[in-house]
């Protein structure tokens, strides 16, 4: 029997209620129900890779670990190239706040840090990485990534989304991330390419 014909049940390593409802809608059309990790563990791993790969692969394996199901991790940031890629994986703490203001402060401090950077070294890009375990020793996890090039604006725009998507302008266009609907962001985002890949590595496990 195929992967999804067996395990229609799959967590995700997250505590996000936006990102599991997001998500879950666009995985399923193949059957999947997506779960929250809250439901079998409180704790999230804690994040000691140094890169986005080995952090997804972390909390995807804390998932299967704690709840004996497959597991969905994603692990994502903003890559500015005139701060050396900063914030990277350190995108969610990039100003060392937690708790509801956590945004705000990231965004106050990515401003800040490039004040004097002029237009065209304003470059960026979100990462994405996905990574698919069926278990928690699975040696050969569905690893996929995705970029959404753009560059940071110097005053934030729009009311949509999350982190720092007042801020990030989509190459292209005239329009910030925090400008788009959910329906189009996901057409487009590095979370949407990395689904759409996730999607046809399932597939063809199936």
């Amino acid at each position: 029997m195929g992967l999804l014909a067996v395990n229609k049940k799959v967590v995700l390593a997250s505590g996000n209620a936006g990102k599991l409802a997001e998500f879950g809608q666009t995985l399923a059309p193949l059957g999947i129900e997506l779960i929250a990790q809250s439901q079998f563990v409180s704790e999230e791993v804690e994040e000691t890779g140094l890169s986005f790969v080995e952090n997804a692969i972390l909390k995807a394996r804390h998932a299967c670990a704690a709840s004996g199901l497959p597991a969905l991790a994603d692990d994502s940031g903003l890559e500015v190239d005139a701060l050396q890629g900063q914030p990277g994986i350190y995108s969610s703490r990039y100003a060392g706040v937690n708790g509801t203001d956590k945004d705000a402060a990231n965004n106050a401090k990515l401003l800040a840090d490039m004040l004097t950077v002029p237009e065209p070294q304003r470059s960026a890009r979100f990462q994405c990485v996905l990574v698919y375990m069926r278990h928690a020793q699975d040696p050969v996890p569905l690893i996929c990534q995705a970029a959404w090039q753009g560059s940071i604006v110097k005053q934030a725009r729009g009311l949509h989304g999350f982190g720092y998507d007042p801020l990030f302008a989509v190459a292209g266009t005239d329009l910030c991330a925090a400008q788009l609907s959910k329906t189009e962001k996901m057409a487009i985002s590095h979370r949407g390419q990395a689904l759409q890949q996730l999607i046809l590595a399932l597939r063809e496990r199936a």
